[in-house]
């Protein structure tokens, strides 16, 4: 039995909560990720994990054994840390889950910069704006916007970015342009929701002590559930909504975009890099929190340097 390789497959089944997501993640057959379960436990004379016909748990025993397997893999993450560069340099693969507009208009095209700086590590990038289970599918960082509240991840800040409200010159030719947040009850407005719960993100508005929350359900005009598409839609000209600054940038220039109600803003948005305290010491995740604060920080508002 390769009890490194059983440990590593313990711990993955045992954060994911299933054989089957343990395999996918590591990309191992299932009937070897339970061989190496099976010998795991022959060989420690103890059962670690307990089966249903509806999920995997962890037994007291597994509970024990969970809490030691993860500091022996944290040890030999770091002993790999320290031995990197007399080697080369970090390798091996490390997984990232990205925004859609965040990957399209930041990482991918700054990512031939990490590569020639690591060409040794296998970087997937899962793109999407559906928010992940960073344990259960094996994801070794996230970068996240919003708030966050789990306190059993690391997050470490990386920008704060600035919002613009905006629509399509046609539209502002045909339409006109809203003097005030409550004018567009009179508009097409376009929406974004959660694919994940369908909720519909409201539009928010300050001007001094000023605060206005628009709710745009009910109204006649567009909703999407990705970041990309949503500026689609608004240069496409299908209404009025807010994004981004540093995503309308290039349309504003280029006289596709125009900014309505510009003397009201909304709070930056800040991003995070997020991920397991177990992968702190890694010479991969550090490489790649490296690149991506140096990467993000154009953006960043706090940093005053933000497009406009």
């Amino acid at each position: 039995m390769d009890q490194l390789t059983a440990l590593r497959v313990f711990v993955r089944i045992a954060e994911s909560g299933g054989f089957s997501k343990a395999a996918d993640t590591l990309n191992m057959p299932k009937p070897t990720v339970t061989k190496l379960i099976q010998d795991l436990e022959a060989h420690l004379r103890v059962k670690l994990l307990q089966r249903s016909t509806r999920r995997v748990s962890v037994t007291e025993e597994g509970q024990a054994y969970y809490l030691h397997a993860t500091k022996v893999l944290a040890d030999i993450d770091e002993m790999d840390t320290l031995f990197a560069d007399a080697r080369g340099g970090p390798r091996g693969r490390l997984r990232i889950d990205v925004g859609s507009s965040l990957a399209n208009l930041i990482v991918l095209p700054h990512l031939p910069s990490f590569r020639q700086r690591h060409p040794q590590i296998q970087l997937e990038l899962g793109v999407g704006d559906r928010e992940v289970d960073l344990i259960g599918e094996g994801v070794d960082c996230v970068i996240r916007g919003g708030d966050l509240t789990d306190t059993s991840l690391v997050a470490r800040p990386l920008a704060a970015l600035d919002w613009g409200t905006y629509a399509s010159s046609d539209y502002v030719a045909a339409r006109g342009v809203p003097a005030h947040p409550d004018a567009l009850a009179d508009h097409d407005v376009i929406a974004y929701f959660s694919s994940r719960t369908g909720r519909v993100f409201e539009l928010l508005f300050e001007h001094g002590d000023d605060t206005v929350r628009f709710d745009p359900r009910g109204l006649h005009g567009v909703s999407v559930n990705e970041s990309t598409a949503h500026l689609t839609s608004l240069v496409s000209g299908l209404g009025i909504g807010q994004t981004f600054r540093f995503m309308a940038q290039p349309w504003v220039e280029s006289g596709d975009l125009v900014e309505v109600l510009p003397q009201w803003t909304r709070p930056h948005h800040p991003l995070h890099l997020v991920f397991a305290k177990s992968k702190h010491d890694s010479a991969r995740m550090r490489a790649f929190i490296d690149w991506a604060l140096e990467v993000f920080r154009p953006f960043d508002r706090h940093e005053g340097r933000a497009p406009r």
